[in-house]
């Protein structure tokens, strides 16, 4: 028999790789320890993320300040024009506070963001929390709809890719989505209004009904279309992803062994395949949620959509510097809250981040 069907199994691989015969009952003996060291993993996630967050947010933010300040916007610009005089320019700075040293400025506003306010708008005075939270409700529900649509498809084509490698299978696969990695959403935007609203009228062109207020019909109706639109990047990353990462789980000397132990083909891939090849996978879904937030704005035009990137955009176009400091503190709270949720994840699924995510 070869050597590397009767070695053990690396330290990824569950504990118990032998067939399950029902004959006696599973052992509780070392589910305290398994526990601890649950609980000490997610303690490590939770630890690197704020470990992380905290520099990051603080850089970010300092840097957004000092571009303030070196560019020389101010609501004095936006509200008297460029004609106002410098008294009239002094006397609104100094009603918005600008007139304080930047430090100062700047240890006010993130005293005002740790408790949940992110200023006032200098183009119209309102409330920037509230401005964003209009358009984020239909960008998160955009891209969780992406992200949903995106990860079942890819993860249904990457497993009949890696299925029969090399097949013809495998290789029409690969050039779908391929094709579907170099489509501009913007593109797959205009066809699907063209062909599925104004042509057929299954879906609504344009707008946005909020869950609350139509049901759940109808904001879903008004939610397909854009979020397929946006899917198609997903699709091809995550399909991509997985049929490598299955590819090369295959190839694994325990995958060997379990098939010499008896082990069925289902449980060897649920089992242990998966578990093993869903890293990257996951990965690529932490990464592309926040693009999908924040890089729709053309996608949000082409659907009559008031979204959080189209906010942004709009922002950073009339000058706005406060909303644009709001949208950054949101849009890092965003890839920092779901990156740690996809680490919590993979520390639960997969075998080898249980080693150190």
């Amino acid at each position: 028999m070869p050597e590397n069907l009767t070695a053990p199994p690396p330290a990824d691989l569950p504990a118990a790789t032998a067939p399950d015969r029902g004959d006696h009952p599973p052992s509780r003996s070392g589910a305290g320890p398994r526990t601890r060291r649950a609980l000490g993993r997610l303690t490590t996630v939770l630890a690197r993320t704020v470990a992380v967050f905290v520099p990051v947010f603080l850089v970010a933010t300092f840097v957004t300040f000092a571009l303030r300040s070196l560019s020389g916007l101010s609501p004095a610009r936006l509200q008297l024009g460029e004609e106002a005089t410098p008294e009239a320019i002094a006397r609104v700075e100094a009603e918005w506070g600008l007139d304080r040293p930047f430090l100062t400025q700047y240890g006010d506003w993130i005293t005002g963001v740790l408790h949940g306010q992110l200023g006032r708008s200098w183009s119209n005075g309102a409330d920037i929390s509230t401005l964003i939270g209009l358009g984020l409700g239909v960008s998160l529900s955009i891209a969780f709809l992406a992200l949903l649509l995106g990860g079942v498809l890819g993860f249904l084509l990457g497993t009949l890719a890696a299925l029969k490698p090399r097949s013809l299978l495998d290789r029409g696969v690969t050039g779908f989505v391929t094709v579907f990695s170099v489509m501009p959403a913007f593109v797959v935007g205009i066809v699907l209004v063209t062909v599925f609203a104004v042509g057929l009228g299954l879906f609504p062109s344009a707008g946005y009904v909020p869950l609350a207020e139509g049901g759940f019909g109808p904001w879903l109706s008004h939610l397909i279309l854009p979020a397929l639109a946006l899917s198609f990047d997903v699709v091809a990353d995550v399909a991509r992803q997985l049929r490598s990462g299955l590819i090369a789980a295959y190839r694994e000397n325990y995958v060997t062994g379990a098939l010499v132990r008896g082990l069925g083909p289902r449980r060897i891939f649920f089992g242990h395949v998966l578990r093993n090849a869903l890293g990257p996978a996951l990965a690529t879904l932490g990464l592309k949620f926040p693009a999908l937030v924040g890089a729709s704005v053309v996608t949000e035009w082409i659907f009559g959509l008031q979204g959080f990137g189209r906010f942004a955009n709009d922002s950073a176009q009339s000058g706005d510097v406060p909303a644009v400091q709001g949208v950054l503190v949101v849009s890092i709270a965003l890839v920092v809250s779901f990156n740690l949720v996809v680490n919590l994840v993979l520390a639960r699924l997969t075998p080898a981040a249980q080693r150190g995510v």
